[in-house]
């Protein structure tokens, strides 16, 4: 049996290799999906990609199943709450910029329609195509997730800088960061 050709980042973890070859670079319109990876990608800042997927399923849990207009209503009482909970990340400021971000997530899908109307018409609702060849190549930002970045933080977001923000572009297929060989970068 041949192997696939993947990218070098998921090599040697079977959870990786999995969001890998299931979702990351995966074009994502939907509003629930989106809304889950503006948090997990929040609560990433400073900590690796893997820390937050083994806890996947607590912030599920833990944030009503991302379901935005329920994240929105969440108190004091919730963040104290939240704040008990070993299976996420226990940092305050993240945690209360999941409830705020949600409430300014609300304000975008009151504007636009949805929020996938609103991040996919930043790239004109086409995924940008990269040819890169190795992953030291991939950059941390672009011109694209800066004005993403900036935009969203006049909005009131928290926790999106660009960085987050183009991780977030690849994770949701905003952009296709699969290296030029890997079977992923031609679907």
């Amino acid at each position: 049996m041949v192997e696939l050709l993947r990218c070098d980042w998921c090599i040697g973890d079977d959870l990786y290799r999995h969001y890998h070859d299931h979702e990351w670079g995966v074009p994502c319109r939907d509003d629930t999906k989106l809304f889950e990876f503006l948090i997990l990608e929040g609560a990433q800042a400073g900590l690796s990609w893997l820390t937050i997927l083994k806890r996947r399923e607590h912030y599920r849990r833990a944030f009503a199943e991302f379901q935005v207009d329920s994240v929105a209503e969440f108190s004091c009482a919730d963040v104290a709450r939240l704040m008990e909970d070993k299976g996420i990340v226990r940092n305050r400021l993240k945690i209360e910029s999941a409830i705020s971000n949600a409430r300014h997530y609300q304000a975008i899908q009151a504007e636009y329609g949805s929020f996938s109307d609103y991040i996919w018409g930043f790239i004109d609702n086409t995924p940008i195509i990269s040819q890169w060849s190795s992953q030291d190549k991939v950059p941390a930002t672009t011109i694209v997730s800066d004005r993403i970045s900036r935009e969203m933080k006049k909005r009131g977001f928290r926790f999106f800088g660009s960085t987050i923000c183009y991780a977030f572009m690849q994770a949701m297929g905003l952009v296709n960061d699969h290296q030029k060989d890997c079977f992923k970068h031609k679907r």
